[in-house]
């Protein structure tokens, strides 16, 4: 028999978003143990508001559905509050109800500048963090750390000159003009981005096309891939290198460790600050190389350069599912606080599934 195509909605619904979402569901570990990391972090966040006045957008939420944002490649806020309207995984993995009321997109990030302010995601991720050390899913011993470029939101023709003239006439389309800068000279230290004064003209090698770009850094243990620190910087030709010596300084210790990284690496003044931290350089060698044989003849070596490739998996992953391939923020701040938070939801991920796995 053929049923009716009833369209009209039920008064009322007796089943909770709790109910609709699958035992299974790959969210739950996650949920689970995000919850676990701002139970940790709820006195810090109970610092960034005051005790009286109109209650804001609880933290614990905003931070829910900011990492729903990295996870499901959400491109903005607006399209945030857009899927917090109906979907129904959405509202529960942030903790509201079926007529719970969505936040104006305004609101909302206004409330996650406040987190930008106290620094939480760096607290964040270094709570998922003490989740995997609990877990005993860390090692101590062998570390590989890479870079990659993040394009900053901001176009070519937003880099000018820094002491150039205004304009003589409007232009010939104020939203988009015309700019001519071929076979003109354009340096960072002449010219600036009218978009993101704090973006640098870059490229990582040659052949490529300069953008205007920041840099992330990354450093994983060898063990499971896990990211142990990170930073995000100005896109100099030093950077990769500064920012790896700065996350070393962070896990070396009394015991010697292993640090691989590709030719990039192989700088005889980086060679020698590793070396200064107890931590021998495991770095893929040039021609003309900074290590010799008394590293390479080591097996330890053939792994860490066969291990150190995992980086670019962290990369791929923020790249392509975190979308940060073109960042959506201005300024070195905000990108920073994107990028630690993203490297923390990867960390989740690598998380659910090695826990899933034991």
């Amino acid at each position: 028999m053929r049923g009716g195509d009833q369209q009209q909605g039920a008064m009322f619904s007796y089943v909770s978003p709790e109910q609709r979402v699958p035992a299974d569901h790959p969210l739950r570990p996650i949920r689970t143990m995000t919850d676990e990391v701002l139970r940790g972090l709820s006195r810090r966040l109970a610092r960034l508001y005051a005790k009286t006045g109109r209650p804001s957008v609880a933290p614990e939420k905003l931070l829910r559905a900011l990492l729903l944002q990295v996870l499901y490649s959400v491109r903005s806020e607006r399209l945030l509050m857009e899927q917090l309207e109906y979907n129904l995984l959405f509202r529960w993995f942030v903790g509201l109800g079926v007529d719970d009321p969505v936040w104006n997109v305004t609101v909302f990030t206004k409330n996650r500048d406040r987190l930008l302010r106290g620094e939480i995601a760096a607290a964040f991720f270094d709570g998922v963090l003490a989740l995997a050390r609990g877990d005993d899913l860390l090692s101590d011993e062998h570390f590989s750390v890479d870079g990659t470029l993040i394009q900053a939101w901001a176009g070519q023709k937003s880099f000018t000159p820094k002491d150039a003239p205004g304009p003589s006439e409007p232009p010939d389309d104020p939203g988009n003009p015309t700019v001519d800068f071929r076979g003109k000279p354009r340096r960072n230290d002449t010219h600036a981005s009218t978009t993101d004064p704090e973006a640098r003209l870059y490229r990582k090698s040659n052949g490529q096309e300069a953008k205007l770009c920041y840099l992330g850094h990354v450093l994983i243990e060898n063990r499971h891939g896990l990211v142990v620190s990170n930073r995000l910087t100005t896109a100099t030709g030093r950077a990769e290198r500064e920012a790896a010596v700065a996350m070393v300084q962070e896990v070396a210790g009394s015991q010697r460790i292993t640090v691989a990284g590709d030719r990039g690496f192989d700088d005889a003044s980086f060679v020698a600050r590793l070396r200064q931290l107890n931590a021998t350089p495991h770095v893929a060698q040039k021609q003309r190389s900074a290590i010799d044989g008394r590293t390479t003849r080591h097996a330890g070596y053939e792994v860490s350069q066969r291990v150190r490739k995992r980086v670019e998996e962290v990369f791929g992953w923020l790249k392509t599912i975190g979308v940060l391939r073109q960042t959506r923020h201005r300024g070195r701040a905000r990108v920073g606080w994107t990028f630690t938070f993203a490297v923390a939801a990867y960390n989740l991920v690598r998380l659910r599934t090695l826990r899933a796995a034991t």
